[in-house]
């Protein structure tokens, strides 16, 4: 079940056509099923039921978009902020040394979960059977990306990673940390510019959000990609390798 070593160097080109996908879903064409966006039809089945309005089944989702997508984002920074944000961009596993501060002292792969909670967020924008689609290959490539590294982290380290593995939850946080830090220091700066995307689509949601206007809202994505694909560009390449993501 675990990636392989062409999908772990290519994995955000995978990542990028998976998400194309969910937001093309060219079976629906095909099979003549409805192209209304998640956000929308979510919306319309919170109001036909009586939960809510259709107004606010519109507002509560986006709110829980946006947290999901903070969330993300947060994660994601935190996370760059300790592991360096061009190792965090390199193409293969890094080892040189074993990291276990900030989010690494919760969970072992802080930046796969930020992924998986951004595209959750995300997938409002996309069909129904794109937004599934899509959140559940995401999810799926997370986890063997997770396991690709386990067995290259545990030769490297030997017995203190394989310690660590037992104390630290491999996705869901734990409340509080569950081993000593380990003296290394953030580095925010590269982190918040290494996830320069999701900072974007966190203010594309936030901003644009509540004009309910799904097409402005995919341009915002686009522009924060292209605004992360430009700075990746600038970002030196790694120099020296740490743990997993």
């Amino acid at each position: 079940m675990r990636a392989t070593r062409f999908e772990y160097k290519f994995r955000f080109f995978l990542h990028a056509v998976i998400i194309c996908l969910g937001f093309w879903a060219p079976w629906c064409e095909a099979l003549g099923w409805t192209r209304l966006r998640t956000w929308l039809v979510l919306a319309s089945w919170m109001s036909r039921t009586g939960l809510l309005s259709f107004v606010a089944a519109t507002n509560a989702v986006l709110i829980v978009a946006i947290v999901l997508v903070t969330l993300g984002a947060w994660l994601r920074i935190w996370g760059a902020s300790y592991v360096g944000a061009s190792v965090v961009q390199s193409r293969e596993m890094h080892g040189e040394a074993m990291l276990a501060d900030g989010p690494y002292r919760r969970t072992r792969n802080p930046l796969y979960l930020g992924t998986i909670l951004h595209i959750v967020g995300l997938a409002i924008l996309m069909p129904p059977t794109g937004a599934i689609f899509c959140v559940a290959l995401i999810w799926l490539f997370e986890v063997r990306l997770a396991l690709a590294e386990e067995p290259f982290l545990a030769q490297r380290f030997g017995e203190p990673y394989v310690e660590y593995r037992k104390a630290v939850p491999r996705f869901l946080p734990s409340p509080t940390p569950q081993v000593a830090a380990a003296g290394r220091r953030a580095q925010w700066m590269q982190g918040f510019f290494g996830e320069i995307y999701m900072v974007g689509v966190v203010i594309t949601f936030v901003a644009f959000g509540w004009n309910f206007n799904s097409m402005l809202m995919i341009r915002g994505v686009l522009i924060s990609l292209g605004a992360w694909l430009i700075v990746k560009a600038l970002l030196p390449r790694a120099r020296e390798t740490v743990n997993s993501e």
